[in-house]
């Protein structure tokens, strides 16, 4: 018999629905069950594409001695952390605090006001039982010791929240932390640190921008070692395009086989913007599949984008991780023939030994194919072939913040790599998102196939949203993305910003033990990194100091970050290269698209830090940068500015690159 969760939005709860472990979604009937009960909470936490989410509920959430331990001694709550990250972040704060370390499934023990007694990630059932019998007993025979110390964790907990006083980001402080990723980076393998190695979009991002400010070799060797690494690694997904959440190796071998949105549409943008910079082909080839696979895969019905793909696939019953995705050199043979067979298992690393589990391989491409041609051939087989196998679940929920970074990169890759239907995709998304995911004025969280979800949206979400329709607005030359986004950071701000700085979650959401207040670019841009990169974009659109002054503002509130640890903060240094830059704006005006065209083409193709680009007819409404900026003779012309203050006006594109 399905438990509570059933009628959940979430992906993630409904795949515990049929648990014997009596689940409560998070709410006060949750917790005035628990005081009704006089018991603790068992808090777990997870997403739909955890793979160790998966084994600890095939361990432990599926077995009727673990669901009668926690019917008998709690209330069971479980929480989709991608549909509540705010729930998620303070208590993975107490985890971190606790134990050194983090991740999920995440399990947290807490009393019925919320505050924590334990912490941990994934415990296979014969931990957990004991922690279940151990905690239990503390809490009915040491209650008073029990609650002193949950109340000196929470305590801490604001103390650890509260990121302190920044200040402002210089030249010298951004020269330090490229030098600082410089000593981390990895000379033989690419990328920074050991295993596990996850992709660094953001600071891929961030190098690319420093290289273009400052014409630093290091930083584009950094970008271009790194990408075409990641590129020719297991990590991407050779024959079907994207790239999977993480390398549990340092050379890229194998991955940690779930396909998220965020990895995606940053990787995405990365690798487009590599391209623009450098016209290398792998990058541009990567940009396009990626795009592919994004448009394939993940687009929902509605015009969205889904959040993930499972690192899990169900084969007779078991869930077996990667087993889409590997091959042996003998199935390669059954699809290819002999011949073509043993020819792809040389090209893709296919050994008989394996690269993986059981004997299999991931598919890596460490050169290109002598015969381009004969490689695409092969490559369609292969994908239709693994298209007949079992698939990797989806995850089809909408997260607002991130369909704002894949309308973002695909409103760049779409001019970049001249393909309108990419920029009419992340139209159709941002549509969706505006019409379905704003309710009473107020941004939510989530939607699944057209359901909104309750979740308030969060600052990630605002700071994303506006990002993805502000390059929407450079793609389209339409003013409608322009305005969407100036209502979007307006109620950021209203929401998000006091005296105290920015928060992660609105003025009168729901009041947790703390007021969450990330700072680190994770596995995608804090809220307050992707609310400052809106911030500068459409204050340097708009002219408006006010948003200048909030931008530099958030920016300087990572600097601690940025010194300390520049890997985690690498969308806040991609912000913090823009604005020292400028950013520069680009006005085109001219009677139509097709006279703004030549001028257009020349500033896409510069790879100057948040370049604003802004074409259309002199003085058109709503677009302040193209107030007092007329035709020169009759004929296009560009305006190239600082802080509205522009250069002498040029009509050929030599002289425009030339001031670019």
């Amino acid at each position: 018999m399905a438990n509570r969760l059933a009628d959940s939005l979430s992906p993630y709860l409904r795949q515990h629905a049929d648990n014997p472990v009596d689940w409560w979604e998070w709410g006060d009937e949750a917790f005035a069950e628990a005081r009704r009960r006089d018991v603790p909470i068992f808090l777990s936490v997870g997403y739909a594409a955890c793979h160790w989410c998966h084994v600890m509920a095939h361990e432990c959430f599926e077995d009727e001695q673990v669901a009668a331990a926690l019917s008998a001694g709690w209330v069971s709550i479980k929480v989709d952390r991608e549909e509540r990250p705010d729930i998620d972040a303070v208590y993975m704060l107490a985890t971190q605090a606790l134990t050194g370390q983090g991740g999920w499934p995440m399990t947290v023990l807490i009393t019925p006001d919320g505050e924590p007694f334990f912490a941990g990630t994934y415990l296979p059932k014969p931990q957990l039982m004991q922690l279940l019998d151990a905690a239990g007993t503390a809490w009915r025979d040491d209650r008073e010791r029990l609650g002193d110390s949950a109340s000196q964790i929470t305590s801490r907990l604001a103390d650890i929240a509260d990121p302190g006083t920044g200040s402002p980001v210089d030249d010298e402080q951004v020269a330090l932390a490229v030098h600082s990723l410089r000593r981390t980076f990895d000379d033989a393998r690419a990328g920074f640190g050991g295993a596990p190695k996850f992709p660094p979009s953001m600071t891929l991002e961030h190098l690319l921008r420093h290289h273009a400010r400052t014409d630093d070799p290091d930083a584009l060797a950094m970008v271009e070692r790194t990408g075409e690494a990641m590129a020719r690694g297991g990590i991407h997904d050779q024959l079907a395009g994207g790239f999977a959440r993480y390398s549990v190796d340092a050379e890229w071998v194998v991955p940690h086989f779930e396909k998220m949105l965020y990895d995606n549409a940053l990787l995405l943008r990365a690798y487009t913007h590599w391209f623009r910079a450098s016209g290398h082909p792998l990058a541009g080839r990567v940009a396009g599949s990626t795009a592919d696979f994004l448009l394939r895969d993940l687009r929902t019905d509605e015009g969205g984008f889904a959040s993930a793909l499972d690192a899990d696939t169900i084969v007779d019953g078991h869930s077996i991780e990667g087993a889409t995705y590997v091959w042996t050199p003998a199935q390669l043979v059954e699809v290819l023939g002999e011949a073509d067979g043993a020819r792809a298992a040389h090209l893709l690393e296919v050994t008989p030994e394996g690269t993986f589990e059981q004997g299999a391989s991931t598919l890596q491409l460490l050169r290109d194919p002598e015969d381009p041609a004969w490689w695409e051939g092969v490559r369609t087989r292969l994908l239709a072939a693994r298209d007949g196998r079992p698939q990797p679940a989806l995850d089809g929920k909408v997260v607002t913040g991130w369909n704002g970074l894949v309308i973002a990169a695909l409103a760049d890759a779409g001019i970049t790599l001249e393909r309108p239907d990419i920029v009419e995709a992340a139209s159709a998304a941002a549509q969706l998102v505006l019409d379905r995911h704003i309710v009473d004025g107020r941004l939510r969280r989530t939607s699944l196939a057209g359901r909104v979800g309750t979740a308030p949206a969060v600052l990630d979400d605002h700071g994303n949203l506006a990002e993805g329709l502000l390059a929407l607005h450079r793609a389209t030359g339409d003013t409608a993305w322009l305005t969407h986004a100036a209502t979007v950071i307006d109620l950021a701000v209203e929401l998000f910003h006091d005296v105290d700085g920015w928060h992660d979650t609105p003025v009168d959401g729901e009041v947790l033990i703390t007021r969450p207040r990330g700072r680190t670019d994770n596995a995608e841009p804090s809220g307050v990194s992707a609310i400052a990169g809106a911030l500068l974009t459409h204050s340097a659109i708009t002219g408006s100091p006010e948003h200048r002054s909030l931008a530099e503002e958030a920016v300087a509130s990572q600097s601690r970050i940025i010194t300390h640890d520049p890997r985690f903060a690498g969308w806040a240094l991609a912000v913090a290269e823009a604005m020292l830059s400028g950013p520069l704006q680009v006005a085109v005006v001219a009677e139509d698209e097709a006279g703004a065209a030549p001028l257009r083409r020349v500033a896409e193709a510069s790879p100057t830090p948040g370049l604003v680009i802004v074409s259309g007819r002199p003085d058109a409404p709503g677009e302040p940068l193209l107030a007092d900026r007329p035709l020169v003779d009759g004929r296009p012309a560009a305006y190239v500015c600082r802080g509205f203050v522009c250069d002498r006006p040029v009509t050929e594109a030599r002289e425009l690159s030339a001031l670019l």
